[in-house]
C-alpha cells in the first residue's frame, strides 16, 4: 500500500481551495448581477438550514445581543444575517469590476465632513470598525471618493487564499499590511500615521490576546486597542465607523451599502495612557454596539467575541443562548 505524506494532502487541500476562490472570482463576476444576487441569496438560506458551527456562533451571539427574542425570531433574525453575510462575499467577488461611478451607486456615507477635513489638513484618520457589512466595498469608495486607504488583515489559511485575497485588496487601491509575518504592525501604522491616510481597523475582535475587556452590544466583550493606541499615540483623528445595508432599487442587486463615520471620540485630558487609551477605546465600542443592537442582521460575526462564550470555550463547556 502506497502512503501518501500527511504534507502532500494538505498542499493538496489547499489548492483546491485556492482554486475554488479563483474559480467564484472569475465565475460570479460574469453572472448578471440579478442573477449572482439571487444565487448567493438561496445559498444563504442552505447554509442556515445546515446549521453548521458558523452559523451555530452567530446564533449564540446575536442572542447575546438581542435577548427580547424568542426561538422563532431569533432563527429568522440568524437567516438574515446569513443572507447579509453572503451578500458580503457575492459583493466581493464582483467588487474588483466595479467603477468609480458603479461604487458611488453602490455607498452612501453619513458623518464624513470631519474626516475630509482632517485628510485636507494633512492628517490621518483611523476608523474603529466592525464585523458589520461590506468593509472592502466601504474601503473601495474610500480609495477613490476620500482619500489613501492603509489597513491590517488577518493572514488566512491555506497561505495562497491569502495571497489572493491581499492582491484583491491592493488591485482596489488598498496598502495591506499582515497582521502576522510581515513585521511589527504597530510600528508600520504609526509611519503610516504620519500621512494623510485613512486607516480603518477591525477592533471588535480580539486576535492577538492583548485587547481589552468592555462593555459592547450588551454585555461583555474583548476588543482591539489599536485603533485608540496609534490614534493618541499620533494624534490623528479616531473615529468608530459602522457598515450597514439599505433596500435601494439603484443599488447592486438592490442594496446598498450605507457607511457611516460617528462622531470623532477625543483623548480625555489628565488620564494616563492606559486609561486614555482604554477611555476611548470604551468609547468606540459603545458607539459600535448601538449599531449592532440595531442592524445586528449586519453584523457577520461567526466566532466567539463576548467573555461567557471564551470562558465556556477554555473550561471545555458548551455556550448556553442567552444566558447570564
Amino acid at each position: 500500500m502506497t502512503q501518501v505524506p500527511g504534507g502532500f494532502v494538505g498542499r493538496a487541500t489547499d489548492a483546491v481551495t485556492a482554486g475554488g476562490y479563483r474559480l467564484g472570482w472569475r465565475a460570479v463576476r460574469m453572472l448578471p448581477e440579478r442573477v449572482a444576487y439571487q444565487l448567493f441569496e438561496r445559498a444563504a438560506d442552505t447554509m442556515t438550514r445546515r446549521n453548521g458551527r458558523s452559523v451555530q456562533r452567530m446564533r449564540d451571539n446575536y442572542a447575546i445581543v438581542r435577548p427580547e427574542l424568542g426561538p422563532a425570531e431569533l432563527d429568522e433574525l440568524v437567516a438574515r444575517g446569513v443572507r447579509s453575510y453572503l451578500r458580503y462575499w457575492c459583493e466581493a467577488f464582483r467588487l474588483p469590476e466595479l467603477t468609480a461611478e458603479d461604487l458611488t451607486r453602490a455607498v452612501r456615507v453619513e458623518g464624513s465632513e470631519s474626516v475630509r477635513e482632517a485628510l485636507a489638513a494633512g492628517r490621518s484618520v483611523i476608523a474603529f470598525l466592525g464585523h458589520l457589512g461590506n468593509w472592502d466595498m466601504a474601503g473601495a469608495w474610500a480609495t477613490k471618493h476620500l482619500g489613501p486607504v492603509v489597513t491590517v488583515a488577518e493572514r488566512l489559511k491555506p497561505e495562497e487564499v491569502f495571497e489572493e485575497f491581499l492582491a484583491f485588496r491592493e488591485d482596489l487601491g488598498m496598502t495591506i499590511i499582515p497582521l502576522t509575518g510581515g513585521g511589527k504592525v504597530f510600528d508600520q501604522l504609526l509611519e503610516h500615521a504620519q500621512g494623510a491616510n485613512i486607516i480603518p481597523l477591525l477592533a471588535d475582535r480580539d486576535l492577538t490576546h492583548t485587547g481589552l475587556e468592555v462593555d459592547f452590544a450588551g454585555d461583555r466583550s474583548r476588543v482591539a486597542v489599536g485603533p485608540a493606541a496609534l490614534a493618541l499615540d499620533t494624534g490623528s483623528t479616531l473615529h468608530p465607523v459602522s457598515i450597514t445595508y439599505e433596500r435601494h432599487a439603484d443599488g447592486p442587486g438592490g442594496w446598498r451599502t450605507v457607511v457611516t463615520f460617528h462622531p470623532a471620540v477625543e483623548p480625555r485630558q489628565g488620564l494616563s495612557r492606559r486609561d486614555a487609551i482604554e477611555a476611548m477605546t470604551q468609547e468606540c465600542a459603545t458607539a459600535l454596539g448601538e449599531v449592532v443592537r440595531e442592524r445586528t442582521e449586519d453584523w457577520h460575526m461567526m466566532q466567539r467575541v463576548f467573555v461567557r462564550h471564551l470562558d465556556a470555550a477554555r473550561l471545555g463547556k458548551a455556550p448556553t443562548q442567552g444566558a447570564s
